[in-house]
């Protein structure tokens, strides 16, 4: 479907520019929930303790949006109660259309690009914006070589810039940036605005992150906003140290980083919180990076543990020296494209990007029945810090050989992937990881191990030493499976995955303080994992501390209701407390 834009002026700039008030937003939200009849929103929940006084939602998902969404919950942020319930329930939105279309996508008869360039010639997104997408210095030709060894599913999307219409390999974008650009709003144009900003951030940070760059630092007291200054009070009245830093690198928007931390109550009750904002105004940019704090924080008291995505988690205020780095500016010296109307910002910006040498495409992903205007926008050649460090269309390519095509085509596609890229240690990984799926465990560990001597990257190595873990995981060879995983989480500590399995080892092994350690560790990078929790607790169980390993066993089942094994030993415990 094509998008067509329109003028869209602003209703609402008091903490964000929209077309409307957060209660509007709210209230035409639930209406349309309400009118669809599925049960896809449970129930929004404040989940703020109140320290700071910043609200922060959540909306959890329903019966409907749990069978579509990967996630159960969404957080929704800002400076007010309603702006942050608006936040939750249309991140919701934006999910739920996401991932409703994207089944719709799967119906698509897939074809090669070769037989799609011919079936639809010069309507096809240029194949120099695949190779832009991935920094890939392959001629054009090999490319195309490489993409006819897997079939897609081409949908129409519209270049943002131009209005030009082309069809669009979806799941080229899903694979490498995966719902990254996703949005929804109560406007196409509000939609697509925050799309793109939310792209613009990840790349910036993603780079800042890579080159440790020195960045301004911004003048707290050059934040003259009246709701900035609430904020920014709020943190100083708790003793939170906060600082703001521009980000913004050269782009046609602002970019605001804030990092914050409670030197009262970190490293035992909080966290080092570093996270981003991107709008079009400074002031807005620093009012979402802020509300994005008091989002992650926990109120910088309860414990809780974020996840990392746009930057990294920083455990050491001597992981955080760098950022001291770069002149004080003023926030005003940030650059400003605000205008009255957001579509006239979403031009600004979208020309802006053009003379940068990147262009952004969108593709409308409303759900029919909703009619809230949802949207998944890709900028080729932006960057994303969750992405391989050197990726190429190769990588991709073999990934979806290797996870997802036919064991025959993937075979022979992987022999000349590794034609293409002679001496290239990433299509012999792909051989593994198809061996895995083919049940062939001993031949899959020999293509791990030898991938993971000719990687360059320590992260691509711990990828390679987990699924040598892995692999003989597979075959119940869990003391060999050991020193794989120990290197795999030296080299990475990022992972929750190499916690799990490890953790998983451990307790197969019958050393549960071990395993609980690592099942603790994973939950320090993602609290919500509910089988972490369900591990936790059997672990903790299984030594004694019935009390504390209900407890856990509850939350797990809390956040996912199908597990089954959890559930069996929370009613062990609850008739042993019963008798």
């Amino acid at each position: 479907m094509s998008i067509r834009l329109r003028p869209c002026p602003k209703g609402h700039t008091v903490e964000l520019d929209k077309v409307c008030s957060p209660q509007e937003t709210v209230t035409r939200v639930r209406a349309a929930l309400a009118a669809y009849g599925e049960d896809v929103l449970a129930e929004t929940r404040r989940i703020d303790t109140g320290r700071l006084g910043i609200p922060v939602y959540l909306s959890i998902c329903g019966k409907t949006a749990r069978r579509i969404m990967p996630t159960r919950k969404q957080m929704g942020k800002g400076a007010s109660a309603i702006q942050a319930e608006a936040s939750a329930l249309v991140e919701l939105v934006e999910r739920f259309s996401y991932f409703s279309y994207w089944q719709k996508v799967l119906e698509i008869e897939p074809q090669t690009w070769s037989s799609a360039e011919r079936a639809w010639p010069g309507r096809i997104l240029p194949i120099s914006e695949i190779a832009k997408s991935v920094s890939d210095p392959l001629p054009e030709d090999q490319i195309r070589t490489l993409l006819d060894l897997v079939a897609w599913r081409f949908v129409p999307a519209t270049r943002l810039d131009t209005g030009q219409d082309v069809l669009f390999p979806l799941e080229w974008f899903r694979k490498i940036n995966e719902f990254n650009g996703s949005s929804a709003g109560n406007t196409s144009e509000e939609s697509l605005l925050q799309g793109v900003c939310e792209l613009v951030e990840r790349h910036v940070c993603a780079v800042v992150d890579r080159k440790r760059s020195e960045t301004p630092t911004i003048d707290l007291a050059s934040c003259s906003d009246p709701v900035l200054q609430s904020l920014l009070s709020a943190f100083e009245r708790e003793g939170i140290i906060v600082r703001l830093k521009d980000f913004s690198l050269g782009l046609p928007v602002p970019t605001v980083a804030a990092l914050a931390y409670d030197p009262t109550t970190f490293p035992e009750r909080s966290e080092i919180v570093f996270t981003a904002g991107t709008a079009s105004t400074p002031t807005k940019a620093a009012i979402r990076a802020l509300t994005e704090v008091a989002q992650l924080a926990g109120d910088f008291e309860t414990g809780s543990n974020y996840e990392a995505s746009g930057l990294p988690k920083f455990t050491d205020l001597g992981q955080i020296k760098w950022l001291n780095q770069g002149p004080v500016v003023a926030l005003s010296s940030l650059p400003d494209i605000g205008q009255a109307d957001i579509l006239d910002e979403l031009n600004v910006l979208c020309r802006g990007l053009g003379h940068l040498d990147f262009r952004a495409y969108s593709v409308e992903t409303t759900h029919p029945e909703l009619g809230i205007p949802a949207h998944y926008s890709v900028v080729p050649g932006f960057q994303f810090r969750e992405r391989a460090i050197n990726p190429s269309v190769g990588l991709f390519v073999g990934r979806i050989l290797a996870e997802e095509a036919p064991e025959d085509q993937a075979r022979d596609g992987l022999a000349q992937l590794s034609r293409l890229y002679p001496g290239a240690s990433f299509p012999l990984f792909f051989q593994g990881l198809l061996a895995v799926r083919q049940g062939c465990f001993s031949e899959a560990l020999e293509a791990f191990a030898q991938s993971e001597h000719g990687l360059e990257q320590q992260d691509d190595q711990a990828l390679a030493a987990f699924y040598q873990g892995y692999a003989m995981s597979r075959e119940d060879r869990w003391t060999c499976s050991m020193p794989h995983l120990d290197r795999a989480i030296q080299l990475c500590s990022e992972v929750k995955e190499y916690f799990n399995l490890r953790g998983v080892a451990k307790f197969k092994l019958g050393e549960y303080a071990g395993a609980e350690q690592d099942f603790q560790r994973a939950l320090d990078l993602d609290s919500g994992s509910a089988m972490d929790l369900a591990n936790l607790g059997l672990c903790v169980k299984l030594q004694g501390r019935t009390d504390e390993a209900a407890a856990l066993l509850r939350s797990a089942l809390d956040l996912d209701p199908s597990l089954d094994f959890a559930r069996t030993h929370l009613h062990e415990l609850e008739s042993l407390e019963a008798t």
